[in-house]
């Protein structure tokens, strides 16, 4: 038997076609076109579901389950997408468009938590049954993962970590509160706080360094070059990001919390001195520490799963 896992992005919309072991068989792509018509974009989905089948084959009976990770708001057990920020899905009853042509199960979560879960079936989480991963991007999302199941509270809308809030009256955050950890912790936040210390210090080899635009790489090559305000905008950055995995860890004492999203390429210039920095505050000093690791899939945790979302 086949799963099928979608991921649905604001630029491209990837499909796989995994065995029960979730390798990836054969993927491909097509664009989302976010301002399209749900439906439309549902068309598109549908079109790409059956080229994938037809390149190995496989027909109805063959695949187990179609998974969807989807941005925005989501009625996980009617199969709809409620809202997307920024796709144009609005009540767009995915499930019911997709079984109109394939008669197949079909399962939608979160696209963070089909991350997270793709970590935990083949990934760097794999070996644990409870995880957190914390994707660190244009904002900081997050999945929780309880005995190798999705935690989504009574609602299904739990893992919204990127908005606790770490600094009381702090940035502005687009949720509309003031001070949530991904105003700090994202890349869009370093990229901030990287332009402010190059604006301070015109004459640092950071600013000096710059070709282009800033972006979530200049401070840390900066630090390599050794550079002292490189040096400190990484170090501000890695609390922030700490703070957040420490208030994590205190509450749900995770075995292990994965760090993905293009950030977590650094390697261990960010994740030694996040440990340093989490190990220092945790409340309680473990015998046994929650383990941060980095986040091994890149773009196919979300393929991934979503396509093992289908298992029982």
């Amino acid at each position: 038997m086949y799963y099928i896992g979608i991921d649905i992005g604001g630029m491209s919309v990837a499909c796989g076609i995994t065995d029960e072991k979730f390798n990836i068989i054969y993927k491909d792509s097509v664009p989302t076109e976010a301002k399209k018509p749900g439906e439309e974009i549902v068309a598109d989905i549908i079109g790409l579901v059956k080229k994938v089948m037809d390149k190995v084959n496989a027909k109805e009976a063959d695949i187990k389950s179609i998974g969807i990770g989807a941005p925005g708001m989501l009625d996980r057990k009617k199969g709809v997408i409620v809202r997307s920020s920024n796709i144009n899905f609005r009540n767009t009853e995915i499930r019911k468009l997709i079984n109109e042509q394939i008669n197949v199960p079909v399962y939608v979560d979160n696209d963070a938590n089909c991350a997270a879960l793709g970590e935990a079936v083949s990934g760097s989480t794999k070996a644990v049954d409870n995880s957190v991963m914390i994707t660190l991007g244009t904002g900081v999302g997050g999945g929780v993962i309880l005995n190798k199941k999705i935690y989504s509270g009574f609602n299904g809308h739990a893992g919204e970590l990127g908005h606790t809030v770490i600094v009381y009256d702090g940035e502005p955050c687009g949720c509309g509160r003031k001070g949530c950890w991904e105003t700090y912790a994202s890349v869009t936040a370093l990229i901030r706080q990287t332009k402010k210390a190059i604006e301070e210090n015109p004459d640092s080899i950071l600013a000096k360094s710059v070709d282009g635009e800033v972006n979530g790489k200049t401070a840390f090559d900066a630090m390599r070059n050794n550079c002292p305000v490189g040096t400190e905008v990484v170090k501000q950055y890695i609390k922030y990001v700490a703070v957040g995995i420490v208030d994590i860890i205190n509450i749900l004492m995770p075995e292990m919390i994965a760090i993905g999203g293009g950030i977590s390429k650094e390697g261990d210039a960010l994740i030694k001195p996040l440990i340093e920095e989490v190990t220092i505050n945790m409340y309680k000093k473990m015998a046994v520490p929650t383990k941060i690791v980095t986040a091994t899939l890149g773009n196919d945790a979300g393929i991934i799963g979503a396509a093992a979302l289908g298992v029982d």
